[in-house]
């Protein structure tokens, strides 16, 4: 993982989703994609909807209180088409926040043209305000919003797992569609560019496919819980939670861009045979293999000096482990990483608690900017 915030899995970049093979869709929920004018292009219209004038409360019954939250909610779900210079489409889900389309960066990702579509077939040209890969959060401006298209609210804390939620948007392009399922799962880490990840993650076991991606994880009182961001149509899908989106969205919209913190360390998870390897007294923290030269943590942190072997598997030694960030106990790798990406910022000073040679001991750096992808 790159500087707390990345993984040393192999790299994937999403921006060659949008209009790449379609073949390569199944991973990202928003990437239904198809020559202009072919038959994968043709589903994608806003189908009518039943004017829900911000839809009944919700009743007693499962049918009657999931068919409430996603009155509540339609009107504000829009269909994105993204037409890329080299003639291909792509399409994805949005929805309205801040008189603004949000959605992921892999919909609008490569694109120069955007068409859309709200309920009664009704298209608008959108234009990106403001993009970034690190979240994969995109926002679309349109010139009028339809009146009954509102701004959608986010959750003010976090999702129990367990809580009841609803994916809406366009599937395959098929407009005004619903899923039903729970949050099974929070804190998840997402694959972003250049090996970095996206923390805070929202698991869920809605169903998403190809043209999910940006819409709307709700619960069943019409808030919005997540930014759906990927699934395969399988019983597990993710979106971007709901305090990422708050954090990053209103400098998209503001600013065009975001920038996010940088510690520049390549970290590992304190795994049981790392943990093993390196004489540590418990199985907890993140570990720090490697320092980039010159970068915020070089000459503070100490990486990697050798390693061992455990169980047959080499492990590095020689690393500092991090337990703490100012008063904020790092139990796990994403712990980490949801600190820097909720709570810190380029240009904060950090106390570091660190585990080296056995010992604890507190050490202090200034956070900079993550470099561009």
């Amino acid at each position: 993982m790159n500087d707390g915030t990345g993984s040393e899995q192999g790299d994937r970049s999403r921006r060659a989703v949008l209009l790449g093979a379609a073949g390569a869709t199944a991973a990202l929920a928003g990437c239904s994609t198809g020559f202009v004018g072919s038959t994968a292009d043709q589903p994608d219209e806003p189908t009518d909807t039943p004017d829900a004038d911000g839809g009944p409360e919700p009743t007693a019954g499962e049918n009657g209180r999931y068919t409430g939250a996603y009155r509540a909610t339609v009107d504000s779900v829009a269909v994105i088409r993204a037409y890329g210079p080299d003639g291909r489409a792509g399409q994805g889900s949005g929805f309205v926040y801040d008189g603004h389309i949000v959605t992921n960066e892999h919909v609008v990702a490569g694109a120069t043209e955007f068409e859309v579509g709200f309920a009664d077939q009704d298209w608008h040209a959108g234009e990106v305000v403001g993009e970034d890969v690190y979240s994969d959060l995109a926002a679309i401006e349109v010139g009028t919003l339809p009146d009954y298209a509102t701004d959608l609210s986010f959750v003010e804390r976090e999702p129990p797992i367990g809580t009841e939620v609803l994916a809406v948007g366009a599937p395959f392009g098929l407009g005004q569609s619903v899923s039903a399922g729970i949050v099974s799962g929070v804190d998840r880490s997402l694959s972003a560019a250049n090996e970095f990840v996206i923390p805070d993650a929202i698991q869920t076991d809605a169903a998403a496919n190809p043209g999910n991606s940006g819409g709307p994880l709700v619960d069943l009182d019409a808030n919005v819980v997540g930014v759906v961001n990927s699934g395969g149509g399988d019983n597990i899908a993710f979106g971007i939670s709901a305090a990422l989106a708050q954090r990053i969205l209103p400098a998209l919209i503001g600013t065009g861009d975001y920038t996010h913190p940088f510690m520049g360390v390549g970290l590992r998870p304190v795994a049981p045979v790392l943990a093993e390897g390196n004489d540590l007294e418990s199985v907890r923290g993140a570990y720090v293999a490697s320092v980039r030269s010159g970068g915020p943590s070089a000459g503070t942190l100490r990486g990697s000096s050798g390693s061992t072997v455990v169980n047959n598997v080499e492990v590095p030694t020689g690393g500092d482990v991090i337990v703490r960030l100012d008063d904020t106990p790092i139990r796990t790798l994403n712990d980490l990483s949801i600190y820097l990406a909720l709570e810190a910022s380029p240009g904060d000073e950090l106390a570091v608690g660190i585990v080296r040679d056995g010992e604890e001991r507190t050490a202090r750096l200034t956070l900079g900017e993550r470099p561009d992808p």
